[in-house]
């Protein structure tokens, strides 16, 4: 399998450590983080989902809920990455189940119609402009500020391919929440549950999953325990090691 895809200059292939699936990554791209394997288990999926992922960067949270659901399109503005995305859906032998198109989710009108996914899922960029250091790499630049894409843009698309009752769940930083529920609202989305992620226990959390219901009714938000990544001595809680199947 391996041996039919071509790998670049500076690529790598990195074990996903579930259903034997590997992904390919450049050092001189945006490298998947943890953010992305936890917002992949936070979903509530079901087999007839069809799901579509918004800044797929390199393909993980595609890769990682294949099994879980009907199809996953994903859409990816960098076309370096959206290359990376494609060939790892080959490498894994996948393209009947996930389809990755390069393009612009500010535009989603142009490659998706109204209402037909059940789920969305998105790691958007946390960081307004103007706000933190911008790393010299601009794949990670792009990544970590919204230099392409608000907030607004990304609960935006959302909100159009979603159907009436559709879930859409996201991971960011706890600092923006109001901002985000603001625009959940104005956007017809109901937060129904949410987890705040801490480093470790009795640290502030600094990111949090979402999950948000179109036209969802008000109230009946449960608040989730939260999620602890380190233990004291610096290993990984159980609940982490279940994640990443260690």
């Amino acid at each position: 399998m391996m041996n039919d895809i071509k790998l670049m200059d500076g690529e790598r292939i990195d074990d996903l450590m579930r259903s034997g699936r590997q992904i390919i990554q450049s050092k001189d791209e945006f490298c998947f983080s943890m953010d992305s394997v936890l917002l992949a288990h936070f979903p509530k999926f079901k087999r007839k989902y069809r799901v579509l992922d918004l800044g797929t960067g390199t393909g993980v949270i595609p890769l990682l809920i294949a099994d879980e659901v009907s199809h996953i399109d994903a859409i990816e503005l960098n076309s370096n990455i959206a290359s990376i995305a494609r060939r790892s859906v080959e490498l894994n032998q996948l393209n009947d189940k996930i389809s990755v198109i390069e393009g612009d989710y500010r535009n989603i009108r142009n490659y998706f119609k109204a209402e037909t996914f059940d789920l969305v899922v998105a790691n958007p960029p946390y960081r307004a402009m103007g706000s933190g250091a911008v790393n010299d790499v601009k794949g990670v630049a792009t990544a970590r500020h919204e230099f392409t894409a608000t907030l607004d843009d990304v609960i935006t698309a959302a909100r159009f391919v979603l159907k009436y009752h559709g879930v859409f769940c996201m991971i960011h930083i706890c600092e923006r929440l109001c901002e985000i529920v603001d625009t959940l609202h104005k956007h017809q989305f109901e937060m129904k549950r949410l987890q705040l992620i801490q480093s470790k226990f009795g640290r502030p959390a600094n990111l949090m999953l979402i999950e948000a219901i179109v036209g969802g009714a008000p109230g009946s938000l449960k608040i989730m325990p939260p999620l602890i990544v380190h233990n004291d001595d610096g290993s990984y809680t159980d609940e982490i090691n279940a994640i990443y199947n260690l």
